[in-house]
């Protein structure tokens, strides 16, 4: 079973910026996405930004140009750089993992245990 560590959350004033940073470890043989969703209270989980090994990150419509994926692959890490923030981005974050242990048909799910953003007005 893969764990990811997640850290950098806090609080913070509108317009500021955060960092996040998702680490895996376990047996991991290849990395299909990782990626980091969001959950405010009262709402459904909801994708944040997605990065699919390969392709070009994909974000939500309301994080586009303030947030942005990286991926440090040789440390199965992701980041997620999120600047201008809104009161509305305040939700727990948790970083998502999809990855293959052995069999690379076998896609293997991991979460994150989450981590606080609060934007302030």
């Amino acid at each position: 079973q893969v764990q990811l560590v997640e850290s950098g959350g806090g609080l913070v004033q509108a317009g500021e910026s955060l960092s996040l940073s998702c680490a895996a470890s376990g047996t991991i043989s290849k990395i299909h996405a990782m990626g980091w969703y969001r959950q405010a209270p009262g709402k459904q989980r909801e994708l944040v930004a997605m990065s699919v090994s390969g392709g070009r990150p994909s974000y939500a419509d309301s994080v586009k140009g303030r947030f942005t994926i990286s991926r440090d692959n040789a440390k199965n890490t992701v980041f997620l750089q999120m600047n201008s923030l809104k009161p509305e981005d305040t939700a727990v974050y948790y970083c998502k993992i999809q990855y293959s242990s052995g069999s690379p048909w076998s896609v293997l799910v991991s979460w994150g245990q989450g981590t606080q953003i609060t934007v302030s007005s």
